[in-house]
């Protein structure tokens, strides 16, 4: 079933940005931004499968948001997983990807 409750989308999107700007300190501006690309719930398993974009406005910012062989972005991934499973209730599976938002577009 896909979630269309847009408060529980939008608090979801903000425990991601929150533990982004929390982790990377001062190097990321506040300008970062969470899309919550999907948000299902599988009934049968009680797990919410949530697929999520971190847009950074700079290349270089991608690279500090990913970290070394992707650390940063997992630590990023597991914290807030912690924190969105204690809201919702239910097991979650969180995909973060990163993007830079260009003038005219996305590009990955």
């Amino acid at each position: 079933d896909q979630i269309t409750d847009h408060p529980e989308r939008f608090l979801v999107s903000e425990m991601i940005r929150e533990k982004v700007l929390q982790l990377t300190r001062e190097e990321i501006p506040h300008s970062v931004a969470v899309v919550i690309d999907s948000m299902k719930r599988d009934e049968e398993t009680d797990t919410v499968h949530i697929r999520a974009t971190i847009m950074v406005e700079r290349d270089s910012q991608k690279g500090i948001v990913i970290g070394k062989k992707g650390a940063m972005l997992k630590k990023i991934g597991t914290l807030a997983r912690k924190d969105i499973e204690l809201m919702l209730g239910d097991k979650v599976f969180l995909e973060t990807w990163v993007k830079v938002k260009k003038i005219g577009g996305i590009k990955t």
